[in-house]
């Protein structure tokens, strides 16, 4: 598996990282097992978590599954996130973050994260705060590396200025069909739609600090409206994608992943599958690179405009 650098940090990570948000109780333990074990033999060593996944249990499961010992660990790097209090708030004060860093290691059943996420932004963000919870966590060794999720430039901005520790990673969502960052980019000082500052600058800012954008739900439209392929709904952009399928030799899930995998800014995609075989068609993606004209023949059949 290709790899490369997250954010300024030590970290060589695969290029894409597999996440568990469906990771519950009602997973089989022993076909969580398989997944795992299969991402790993194919170098997708890179696990994204938070402490809501599965009703706060998917860490637990995950950790049961991969049966953790120091061994195994030492084989993995694991990222969560925290700030999320489901129904009821977002909270990044220094008590929840080091309260839910706590929760997230007992039932990872492992001494550190190598990665922290804050998990969406909170109006009631106090950044000393986050600093005080930053600067503990790192002393103690409990969290190696911090970075944010669904933030825009301004709140990175803020956050950093008040950090002794950089952020290494933005968790955006970002799709063919969902690509605000990116639409608004090439729409600059037009009055259509796509001109609309809904993500404005947010890939050159991390081009420029060295933040790396790891895209959540790649094949989703909408928020949470379902997926693309083979949706009746996108025509066009299905007959693109298996055009290319077909030219590559792979699936468009496949292709749907290179066009992320693609785009110079060295966004890490993060799977959301546990079907073994999906997961292996996502993989693939690190091996095939769409040239310009590919690139963004896909971007229009999606219906986003050039001027």
């Amino acid at each position: 598996m290709r790899t490369i650098k997250l954010g300024t940090s030590d970290l060589q990570v695969p290029v894409v990282a597999v996440g568990f948000w469906r990771l519950n109780r009602n997973t089989d333990v022993k076909t969580a097992e398989d997944f795992i074990k299969t991402a790993i033999e194919n170098g997708a060593n890179f696990f994204d978590h938070a402490d809501i996944y599965g009703g706060g249990e998917a860490e637990k499961i995950f950790s049961e599954a991969i049966g953790m010992n120091d061994s195994i660990r030492e084989k993995i790097m694991i990222q969560s996130k925290c700030g999320i209090v489901p129904g009821t708030s977002f909270d990044f004060s220094k008590k929840h973050i080091l309260e839910s860093v706590d929760g997230s290691l007992k039932r990872l059943n492992t001494d550190y994260l190598d990665v922290l996420l804050l998990h969406r932004p909170d109006t009631f963000m106090e950044p000393e705060e986050v600093c005080e919870a930053f600067d503990i966590l790192k002393a103690n060794g409990k969290v190696r590396n911090f970075g944010v999720s669904n933030e825009n430039i301004w709140q990175m901005e803020y956050l950093r200025q008040n950090l002794n520790v950089p952020l290494v990673a933005n968790q955006m969502q970002l799709s063919i069909a969902h690509c605000p960052m990116i639409q608004s980019g090439l729409n600059v000082n037009m009055f259509n739609d796509s001109a609309i500052e809904r993500g404005s600058g947010i890939i050159e800012y991390c081009r420029l600090n060295k933040i790396t954008i790891q895209a959540w739900s790649p094949f989703q439209y909408g928020f949470a409206k379902g997926t693309f392929i083979d949706n009746p709904d996108f025509p066009e952009l299905n007959a693109k994608l298996s055009e290319m399928a077909e030219k590559y030799g792979v699936s468009k899930t496949t292709i749907v992943m290179s066009w992320i995998l693609s785009h110079p800014a060295k966004i890490q995609p993060i799977t959301g599958t546990l079907k073994k075989e999906r997961m292996l068609e996502c993989l693939k993606a690190a091996d095939i690179t769409l040239s310009r004209e590919e690139w963004y023949a896909i971007y229009m059949s999606a219906g986003n405009i050039l001027p």
